[in-house]
Formats: structure tokens, sequence, C-alpha cells
């Protein structure tokens, strides 16, 4: 067994990806959510969002990218961004990234923490599932760490999803660089 510090000031997680090579049917029960395609978000918007469901994971790699190169996967017409919406409010996204051929990377996906937990979620993935199994798609992956919800990855693979490779990754704590609140992903110890 090989252990690895970690400095100061940073953080160690663990990545695993996960993949299907068939479209698996989700059953779940009518959802009064809808989903809606965000054509061109702007970068500010998006990062908003972004922000609004990622930073209690500690989601932080749109966050760090320069907004130009940003702007140009969000505008790629192989990368489709879906809000999806309680009524008016904005409580979510599914990106997909098909750049790569026969793939479809669920490359972002999740909710506000006030809507964890009441089953969004599975109507969600069913959501993203049909988008992603179109034509000449023979694969579908994505990817989630422990600075997820620690419910990620048991639901992905209840979805049907099967691990391909882990990786362990380090980085800056960016709570401490003051690009994340102090107060964000709260079970990830900083360590300063």
């Amino acid at each position: 067994m090989r252990n690895y510090n970690v400095p100061k000031s940073h953080v160690a997680t663990i990545i695993t990806h996960l993949e299907m090579h068939e479209h698996a049917v989700l059953s779940v029960p009518d959802c009064k959510l809808s989903l809606e395609r965000w054509t061109n978000p702007t970068v500010e918007d998006y990062c908003a969002l972004f922000r609004k469901v990622g930073e209690p994971w500690m989601w932080i790699s749109r966050l760090l990218m320069d907004e130009d190169e940003l702007e140009t996967i969000l505008h790629d017409p192989a990368v489709e961004v879906s809000m999806v919406r309680d009524g008016e409010q904005s409580i979510g996204f599914i990106e997909l990234d098909f750049r790569e051929p026969a793939t479809c990377e669920i490359a972002f996906f999740g909710l506000i923490p006030e809507c964890n937990g009441k089953g969004y979620g599975r109507w969600m993935m069913k959501q993203a599932l049909q988008r992603a199994w179109r034509d000449g798609i023979e694969r579908v992956w994505l990817h989630t760490c422990t600075q997820d919800s620690p419910r990620a990855l048991p639901f992905y693979q209840q979805c049907g999803f099967r691990i391909f490779k882990q990786e362990i990754d380090m980085m800056e704590d960016p709570r401490l660089s003051g690009h994340l609140l102090k107060t964000a992903a709260p079970h990830v110890p900083i360590f300063s």
C-alpha cells in the first residue's frame, strides 16, 4: 500500500469514471419538472447556475476556466446544455458532450442543494439518457469524485453505469484561493 502526502492548502480526490454501452431504460414516476435546451448560455449565467449546483460539492473546473475557452465549449454545436426547471425556477442542469465520435459524455449533471433527495435525479437521468442515446452513439460515460455527493456513485451505478477507471487527483483548495466560499463543501476538510 502506498500513501501520498497532501500538501497544505491542497485537497485530494478520487475520480471514478463510469460508462454504459447500451441504453438503460429507467422507469420513473411523472414529475412536475421540465427540461429546456439552453442554447448558447452566457458564461456569466452558466457559471451562476454551475456555482449554485456545484458549490456544496466543490465543483470548480468551469469556474477556473478562461471565459473565452468556456464560451467556446458552451457554444460548440456538439455540446448540449439543458436547464432543469421547476415552474419558472432553474433548479439544475445537464450538459451532454458529443465532441468525441460515437460517444456522449454526461459532462455535468446536478441539482441545487434544496432539490436533492426528492427523486428528481432519476427523472433527470432518464432525460439525459434519452438525449444521449441517439443514432451513432455506442458509449455514454460520466465521472464523479469523492468531493461529490456520497450518493452520486451508487446512484450512477443503479442507473446502469459501470466503473471503468479510477484516478487520484490533487489541487489547490479553491476555498483558500477565493474561488469558492470557505463554507463550500463542508464534508471536505480545509488543510491550511
